[in-house]
């Protein structure tokens, strides 16, 4: 059996993370409007835990009840009631530091009222919105003999209430609260900043809507579904991919409640009939004391705009000092490698090659894998131009993109409409490289490479938001193998054997290992030893046994997580020279960097796969190594830098936990470092 005090859970330690995205909420050093949007993403992080996590856990209960996971040996129901009972101590927290923000924004003009906390003549005008705008709009249905029980849409806000009759007899009745025709916010009138939910204007008359019946009690509820839709049948050869993949979607819609959460206390008899008729057990309803949805609290950060000392300063990405403005891009990389670090460099030389490589003659080919892309996405909108230009453009569309499928669907059918060839990615594996090769004649008439290889996606806007390494080279040995990637993709096979590349399923997860195995060999001579590895996730159990052999062999080890990381450090005799920090900030850590060996014969990476099973071995992945001494220096420092902070960073305990890095030296918060960095650089440029 596994010694499970070096293991985490991979459930428990993603609620480890969601944790630390709430202590942003909590925290006072946070701006007040940042802290609400630290609120919304824990709460809509958690609705897509439900949704893909503990519905696949649901699932498996039924069909698998006593396979264990392989690193805490907890067999799904064990996982599940662990993850609830966690799920409710949070959401405590979580209820308990909505409250304490709305009090801080009353503060600043901004309060949120039902109706016991506003006066008759204002109950009077809201009464008299509802009837003239709200009212009409509403659908309500009465549950009972001639009317089953209504579909619920996943995520989405219904007023239920107990009716009873003057028979005595009880039914139920139900409005859908979500309207694209009403604002969800309304302004409370003669009283400036003070506002309601539409969904508690509406829950207040109910017995408006449900005449001749007495509402014994009511509450605001809201489903979570299952969305873990099975890809598995897209295999078939005869199979199209875009119409299955828009069919799914469709289905994802109607799968199974995982979730039940209600806004107020109901009777226990109330809360089984609704369990009985969403097909939910009691122990997946939560109560709530905060609003069941958290969008509408960026409606009041854009209320509160006009006060910037409630935001994070503004910031800008800066032009890389690496490019020359006047000069084309694609000479500028033949003349050296390039590598562009997001949010704190601008994305627009990359943008700017793309468009380029559309309009240069000699360009003769442009390959692209896209997994998510913006809904107006200038890269797309590139592509579409070269194709346009008589380029032959191949483009690797992932259409398993969680929650990304209908955008991608959309850019599918535009790029094939242009005339690029759209590829669909390979049986059992999905694509989520990230990787853009240009074919260009040169001056003797022969065909040269320019490839860019990134950490994130091809999306303008969440090149503003994550942070993201990539990297563009003329490197021709790069660009070889990143031609033989595309040639096995347009063919539907995998890469077998790689030289500068790390490619999965078949060349990284190896290949990792045998560097991880290399640094054991120098420990166990009494050499100095490194392995440094900057990733969002880590579960992988093989990689992570050869890292727990690398630590009991003497190699130091620095890891940084941002999110699940199911290695514990610190345990002596085990994993006592492994340090694990994880940095939660303004910006979220997206860049993964695989760094092996000491200064002389160190090997340094950027890529596109965090160290999970899926990403290893059942996706098609892509690590590039650093070979400009310039860049692998940066790189480095940017590690170096992020091992430093004292202000996001926190440290994993040999328990599990995690704790702040307090700040013994000067204060340094990494991602501000690197913008104030972006910003000089800019100035003296």
């Amino acid at each position: 059996m596994a010694d499970t005090k070096i293991y985490m859970n991979r459930e428990l330690s993603w609620l480890k993370f969601n944790e630390r995205v709430l202590e942003e909420a909590e925290s006072e050093t946070v701006p007040l409007c940042e802290r609400l949007s630290f609120i919304s993403i824990y709460q809509s992080n958690l609705d897509e835990f439900f949704m893909v996590r503990v519905g696949s856990l649901v699932d498996q209960m039924l069909l698998s009840p006593n396979v264990k996971d392989n690193k805490s040996n907890m067999t799904p129901k064990e996982q599940v009631a662990a993850i609830l009972k966690q799920v409710n101590v949070l959401n405590h927290r979580k209820d308990a530091v909505y409250e304490q923000l709305m009090e801080q924004l009353e503060t600043h003009g901004i309060r949120l009222v039902d109706f016991h906390k506003i006066d008759k003549k204002k109950s009077e005008e809201l009464e008299a919105y509802y009837d003239e705008e709200i009212a009409p709009l509403l659908a309500p249905t009465m549950v009972g003999k001639k009317q089953p029980f209504p579909f619920l849409k996943n995520r989405e806000i219904y007023a239920v209430a107990v009716l009873e009759g003057k028979s005595g007899k009880e039914k139920l009745g139900i409005i859908p609260c979500t309207s694209s025709v009403f604002p969800r916010l309304i302004a409370v009138p003669y009283e400036e900043g003070t506002y309601m939910l539409s969904e508690e204007l509406l829950l207040h008359f109910m017995p408006k809507v449900f005449k001749g019946y007495h509402v014994k009690a009511k509450s605001l509820i809201r489903v979570t579904r299952n969305a873990d839709i099975d890809t598995d049948s897209m295999n078939d050869e005869d199979l199209d991919y875009r119409e299955f993949m828009a069919a799914l979607i469709k289905k994802r819609k109607r799968l199974s409640p995982v979730r039940l959460e209600l806004s107020r206390d109901l009777d226990g008899e109330i809360i089984d009939t609704l369990c009985q008729y969403l097909g939910v057990k009691s122990e997946y309803v939560f109560r709530n004391d905060t609003p069941l949805e958290m969008s509408f609290l960026f409606q009041i950060q854009d209320i509160l705009r006009r006060v910037p000392e409630l935001f994070y300063e503004k910031r800008i990405p800066q032009k890389s000092p690496q490019f020359e403005s006047d000069m084309p891009i694609l000479p500028q990389i033949k003349e050296q490698d390039k590598l562009l670090s997001y949010p704190y460099d601008s994305m627009k030389p990359f943008l700017e090659m793309l468009r380029e490589a559309a309009n240069d003659e000699s360009v003769i080919a442009i390959k692209m894998t896209l997994y998510r892309v913006a809904r107006q996405s200038k890269v797309v909108e590139a592509l579409i131009e070269a194709a346009e230009n008589g380029k032959d453009v191949l483009v690797l569309v992932e259409l398993k993109a969680r929650f990304d499928e209908e955008n991608n669907i959309e850019w599918s059918r535009r790029l094939e409409a242009a005339g690029c060839q759209v590829i669909y990615g390979l049986d059992g594996y999905k694509v989520h490289s990230k990787m853009c090769l240009i074919i260009r004649k040169n001056e003797e008439g022969q065909a040269e490479y320019y490839t860019q290889i990134g950490t994130g996606n091809y999306n303008e806007k969440t090149s503003r938001l994550y942070t993201d390494l990539s990297l563009m080279t003329h490197n021709q040995r790069i660009g070889q193998e990143a031609a033989m990637v595309f040639q096995a993709l347009a063919k539907g096979e995998t890469v077998e054997e790689t030289h500068d590349l790390l490619v999965a399923p078949k060349c990284l997860q190896n290949k990792v290992l045998e560097m991880i195995e290399e640094e054991i060999r120098h420990a166990q001579l009494g050499e100095a030893t490194y392995i440094g590895v900057k990733i969002n996730s880590l579960t992988d159990k093989k990689i992570i046994d050869r890292l727990i052999a690398a630590s009991k062999a003497g190699v130091k080890i620095d890891l940084i997580v941002r999110g699940i990381c199911c290695l514990i450090p610190g345990v002596e005799g085990m994993t006592e020279n492994i340090r694990v920090i994880s940095i939660v900030g303004r910006f979220l850590e997206h860049s993964r960097i695989y760094i092996f060996g000491t200064e002389e014969r160190e090997k340094i990476y950027i890529a596109s796969a965090d160290f999970m099973t899926r990403n290893t071995i059942h996706r098609v992945e892509v690590a590039a190594p650093i070979y400009d001494e310039r860049l692998q220096k940066r790189v480095k420092e940017m590690f170096q830098t992020m091992l430093y902070d004292n202000q996001q960073a926190r440290l994993m305990q040999p328990d599990g936990s995690y704790i702040r890095i307090h700040a013994e030296d000067a204060p340094l918060n990494s991602q501000e470092n690197f913008y104030a960095q972006a910003y000089l650089q800019e100035k003296h440029s």
